[in-house]
Parts: C-alpha cells; structure tokens; sequence
C-alpha cells in the first residue's frame, strides 16, 4: 500500500469505496442490553461517514475477524463464509459488504479483516494480483527466495511442523489443515495470513525498513514512508482488544511503542512489532539499530510467553 501510496494512486483519507463500491453505504450493527432482564436487543444504524483507507491501515475501519451478529445472535461472517481461504480475496470482501460494521469507523481500534481489504485494495489500484504484486515488487528486488503463498514439492522437506501445546508444558504435533494448505496451490491471496518464510528472508523485509526503505542499494520505500508507517495513528482511541499490550499505539499495520514508561516491559520509543497466528513475532528498534525474529509454530499460542522471554534476552544483552 504504501508502494503505490508514494505513486500517487490515492490518499489515505479517500474512503475506501471509490475503489472498491461494495463496502460503501454500510451499516453498524448496534446490541442494547436491558439492564433488568439481561436481554439483549440487536439492531442496524447508517454508518456515520465512510471508511477510508487510513481506516483500513490502523484498524479501525468496524471491520474485525469474528463479524456482526444477526438479530438472532448468530454470528453473520459465519453464514456467509466471510473467512473462508477457499475463494478469492474479492469474494471475501464482497462479504464483508454484505454484513454491518461493528463499530462507527474511526472509533475503535480492532484487528480484523481490514488487511484483507487492503490486499483487494493493492489489486485494484494497481492492475495486479495481489500474490504477482508482492513477488514483483517486495519479494524479488529484495532476494526474498523462499517466501510466498505456496511451498513448492522441492522445497516441502524443509518446511518445518506446525505444534500445539501439550500437558506439562510439552508440545505436540498439530495435525490441523493449516500444516499441509501450504503443500497446496493457493486460492485466497489475503494481507493478513497465509504467507510462508524463513527467518533469513523475513530478516531482509525488517533489514529494508530498519534502512529507510534500502537494502543492497535496491529502494523499496522512501524514508519518509517507513516514518509514515511507524508512526502512532491512535492517540487514545479505545482498543477493542488488548493484543499491542499496555504503552502501544497503532501505526499503518505494526504496533508501535509510545514510550518505555508506559509499556512496563524493555525496549525503545518508537519500536514497533506484530506477530503471526502460531506465535511468529518481529520487531524493529531504530533507536538500537537492533531486529529480533522470533519464528515459533505453535497453535494456539494464547499465553505462552516464548517471545516475551526471547524479547527480555535479546535487550539484556546490550552492555554500551
């Protein structure tokens, strides 16, 4: 997005349906609950002004992974099949323009689809798949060699398994499809999963930002775009969940830190981060110059604190 944002192909503040129509004139789904009999009354109100694509960038478009419930507490995105990876990104946000936001946009900040819509966004704008557009303009220039949607048959030795947890604080194989679906030709070329890398490889997209947009004389980003992107675009909008932790804002797609007196934990003003599904975390800290990679494949990985733990032994080892 930010490739094409320095081409001049929109604005963040355009609203996101002069590109794509389906997700303009939408809806807020809004649940009052009695406060004597606990029930629960559900219902739709107009979207107050549109999503835009800053929306989309910071999470607070209403869009979120789990979707609006109907008037009889079931879950929309579920009946539609809004999440499914077998169709095409733009069959998913076709979906998501059949269902009510769950939120007023730009009121809440809430992790969820929106970076699928970006994807969708990406192939509009640009005239390209979304899968092409990455390996043309990210993954090539930069000698990104193993990293895509697919593991190719030569390469399937290497791909490592995926684990769950087990008692006693083992682990297990987890024999869920998400092992083999990559062993398959993809359908949906989504923003916000499904890639497959190594550490090597995401080590020269972190190496890129932590630059300024440059690696081996091959600009992807200016510098000002990765300042753009690091950003806090938040303030102290209301989060509807706690996955940044205390002392985090919000720039365009990664967690930043505002300051390490309020995130209570090691690191630098300005450090910013995200994670995968299995427990896989990044984070880059200009100020220390300093990048750590953290490729677990556990899942679920809800309250191991593996990456907190590597994260405390990376800092600890800075002595000048």
């Amino acid at each position: 997005m930010l490739l094409l944002y320095e081409e001049g192909k929109f604005f963040l503040t355009d609203p996101v349906s002069k590109y794509l129509p389906e997700l303009g004139n939408l809806k807020v789904a809004v649940v009052d609950t009695d406060p004597l009999t606990g029930k629960k009354t559900r219902y739709t109100v107009p979207a107050k002004r549109e999503i835009t694509i800053l929306d989309l960038m910071r999470h607070t478009s209403g869009i979120d992974y789990r979707g609006p419930e109907d008037a009889d507490g079931k879950l929309i995105y579920e009946k539609i099949g809004t999440n499914s990876l077998d169709q095409a990104v733009g069959e998913m946000v076709k979906k998501i323009g059949q269902a009510p936001l769950v939120h007023q946009p730009g009121t809440m900040w809430e992790y969820g689809l929106s970076i699928d819509v970006l994807a969708r966004l990406v192939e509009v704008v640009s005239g390209t798949p979304y899968d092409k557009f990455l390996e043309e303009r990210i993954f090539k220039p930069l000698g990104m060699v193993d990293t895509g949607y697919t593991v190719p048959p030569e390469k399937a030795s290497r791909f490592s398994k995926l684990y769950a947890p087990a008692e006693g604080g083992t682990i297990k194989l987890n024999t869920s499809p998400a092992q083999d679906s990559y062993l398959k030709p993809a359908i949906n070329f989504g923003g916000g999963s499904q890639l497959v890398s190594t550490a090597s490889d995401y080590l020269r997209f972190c190496q890129m930002l932590l630059n300024g947009g440059e690696l081996d004389g091959v600009r992807i980003l200016s510098r000002k775009s990765v300042e753009l992107m690091s950003a806090d675009h938040l303030g102290d909008m209301p989060r509807g969940s706690d996955l940044m932790g205390p002392g985090y804002g919000f720039g365009l797609t990664v967690a930043v830190n505002r300051g390490v007196g309020r995130s209570g934990a090691v690191g630098s003003t300005g450090e910013y981060f995200w994670g995968g599904a299995a427990g896989t975390r990044f984070w880059i800290d200009p100020q220390e110059q300093m990048i750590g990679i953290f490729m677990i494949q556990i899942l679920p990985h809800t309250n191991l604190t593996y990456g907190t733990q590597f994260r405390q032994l990376a800092y600890q080892a800075i002595v000048d």
